[in-house]
């Protein structure tokens, strides 16, 4: 007897079930395609930072380089002006921060920022 309720019992998604998980997904991946580009350019001035940082031996040449760099990858967010440039004993120390804003709904948006700095990397010469 018991063996004939557990098969009568359904097992498996409703469908109201089936339309809230896909809600749900939609949603995430919604979510997901906005902040790629977001992602894209934070990695394409983290790329140019790393390259620029023995590209110049004053802060004039160092942020001429990443204005460069910047032209080529469509940077936005960030130009050279932005850039803390110090020196840390003989190594040049380049710092960025900034903010961006996704768009999600009319009234909505997600604050991203991000941040970053040659500090704890090791130079590409010294490799």
């Amino acid at each position: 007897m018991l063996t004939a309720v557990r098969m009568r019992r359904q097992k498996g998604l409703s469908l109201v079930g089936l339309i809230f998980v896909g809600l749900a997904v939609a949603l995430l991946m919604l979510l997901g395609f906005k902040i790629v580009p977001a992602v894209n350019e934070y990695l394409a001035i983290d790329r140019a930072v790393q390259k620029i940082r023995g590209e110049g031996s004053t802060v004039r040449e160092i942020r001429g380089a990443f204005d460069r760099y910047a032209q080529i990858d469509d940077i936005k967010s960030v130009a050279g002006k932005d850039l803390d440039i110090t020196k840390d004993g003989d190594r040049v120390v380049v710092s960025y921060a900034y903010s961006y804003s996704v768009p999600i709904l009319d009234n909505v948006r997600l604050l991203i920022d991000f941040s970053g700095s040659t500090r704890d990397r090791p130079d590409r010469a010294g490799q």
